[in-house]
């Protein structure tokens, strides 16, 4: 299975490292393939080091201006003109999406992909990933949403929020 991961290029601290390495961990011994943003620095390097080293795969979807940071060794690498080009290269290799910690351009992907998926333009399970409760404010919004009729479907029919991510890929595998 192709699992897209959307997800941080920082350097960040063990309380994301580590379960970040466990997940990629889950995902090479699965035999499963990481498509992600093809960055070899940060949190992206550590998920990559960790599915690759358990014998995972791994397509890489970078985008031309980010093309220096991109990781060598990858089975596969692609280069978009753009970022808009880049997610829809990385919704189109996947099979599902799980979203991890990162900062405005992660966000802006899981609130896209999210979007599509309310829509019909995919029907791929989505997972957010709430390592450390990162996105108990977000899904605090969601559910805010939800009560209130902003979402024209059941919160629990867009996305999952996930502790771990033996729960995240348990869902993955039941949902396809």
């Amino acid at each position: 299975m192709n699992i897209c991961v959307f997800l941080s290029a920082a350097d960040l601290d063990a309380r994301y490292t580590e379960p970040a390495r466990e997940f990629a961990e889950l995902i090479g011994k699965g035999g499963h393939t990481l498509v992600w943003g093809g960055s070899d620095v940060g949190l992206m390097k550590v998920m990559a080091d960790g599915v690759q080293d358990n014998g995972g795969r791994l397509v890489g979807i970078s985008v031309e201006f980010l093309a220096a940071k991109a990781r060598k060794n990858a089975d596969e690498m692609v280069i978009a003109a753009d970022l808009a080009e880049r997610k829809a290269q990385l919704l189109a290799r996947s099979d599902a999406i799980v979203v991890m910690v990162g900062g405005t351009g992660t966000l802006d992907e899981a609130t896209e992909i999210l979007e599509l998926k309310k829509h019909g333009m995919h029907a791929k399970p989505v997972v957010l990933l709430n390592t450390a409760g990162f996105y108990d404010g977000l899904k605090q919004q969601f559910a805010r949403m939800e009560a209130e009729g902003f979402l024209p479907l059941p919160l629990a029919d867009l996305v999952l929020f996930a502790e771990d991510g033996a729960s995240a890929l348990a869902y993955i595998e039941g949902a396809l």
